[in-house]
């Protein structure tokens, strides 16, 4: 029989395996470094943006399967979304995985996968520490994030 929760997992182990958008981004306009003391995950986060679009995301560190997939999966979203649309998807995947509100997973779409770390609160900041980054380049933040 067919569980949902599979899915989501080959998801997450595929993203961590092969994660997409990996590596320097070597015209990048925003750059910015966050950490996750607790589980050790370090990210480099790049964005070329124009005209208040994300015309290309990539990021490099290195962390744990839920970071990795994490990233990956934020940085296949943002291609080609306005900096207002990005916030709004920081919003609702900050909801999905710290609260008990009731998601739009269609247009959620594979960042779905990581609902289940809402269950485990320690992985919560691994999944969000790339979505932090992201959040703070998009308000103008130019130091280190740090998910303590």
């Amino acid at each position: 029989m067919f569980d949902i929760k599979d899915l989501y997992q080959e998801v997450i182990v595929d993203h961590n395996r092969s994660p997409r958008n990996f590596g320097k981004l070597d015209d990048a306009n925003k750059t910015l470094e966050g950490f996750n003391p607790l589980c050790g995950d370090k990210l480099t986060l790049y964005l070329k943006t124009e005209d208040d679009t994300i015309k290309d995301i990539s990021f490099d560190g290195s962390g744990c399967a839920i970071s990795v997939a994490s990233a990956s999966l934020m940085t296949e979203a943002m291609k080609g979304k306005s900096m207002q649309e990005a916030e709004k998807l920081f919003n609702e995947f900050h909801d999905l995985i710290t609260t008990d509100k009731e998601a739009d997973l269609e247009e959620l779409g594979k960042l779905a996968a990581l609902a289940g770390v809402k269950a485990y609160p320690a992985r919560v900041k691994c999944a969000s520490l790339c979505w932090h980054t992201l959040h703070s380049v998009i308000e103008g933040g130019t130091s280190p994030v740090h998910t303590e």
